[in-house]
């Protein structure tokens, strides 16, 4: 009889665990936004890319794996070739987005469209004129984005 409880003491410190989890994240609060809620706090790109960029926390620490963002450009914007260090999963929110990564063919992004861009990948895009592309993006690995030519030589993240 002993024996069994033994085997199964593993098991059950795992749901244990599992159940503790669960009750810590049950307590965070639910977060819902659009990208023009006033209460969002916008904050500047890294400096290489374009005036008027800005970057909204959803969700997360951007110091953190697992942070959610808007991501907004002007309408006629360009985006200079960069990488992150994480994945990225996007949807467009608003306006349309035509983005190229290496090697690859651009893709034409409008309102509501998916993308997945692999980790330290180089990529570019340029917001069509008009409204501005709104992008909602998911990052695995904390935030950061290196200008292509910099990541390329191993530099540190930029804010």
């Amino acid at each position: 009889m002993w024996k069994h409880l033994r085997s199964a003491s593993p098991a059950l410190l795992l749901v244990a665990g599992t159940l503790a989890a669960i009750a810590t994240s049950a307590a965070e609060p639910s977060v819902a936004h659009t990208f023009k809620d006033a209460q969002l706090q916008w904050g500047p790109c890294p400096p290489f890319l374009p005036e008027g960029c800005a970057i909204a926390v959803l969700h997360g620490d951007p110091a953190q794996p697992n942070v959610d963002v808007f991501f907004k450009v002007p309408g006629g914007a360009t985006i200079p070739s960069h990488t992150h260090t994480s994945a990225e999963r996007m949807v467009l929110v608003s306006g349309e987005l035509d983005v190229s990564y290496a090697g690859e063919p651009t893709k034409k992004l409008k309102a509501g469209m998916y993308a997945y861009g692999p980790a330290g990948k180089p990529h570019s895009a340029v917001c069509a004129k008009g409204a501005p592309c709104v992008l909602f993006i998911a990052f695995e690995s904390p935030l950061d984005a290196m200008p292509a030519e910099v990541s390329a030589r191993g530099a540190g993240r930029a804010p």
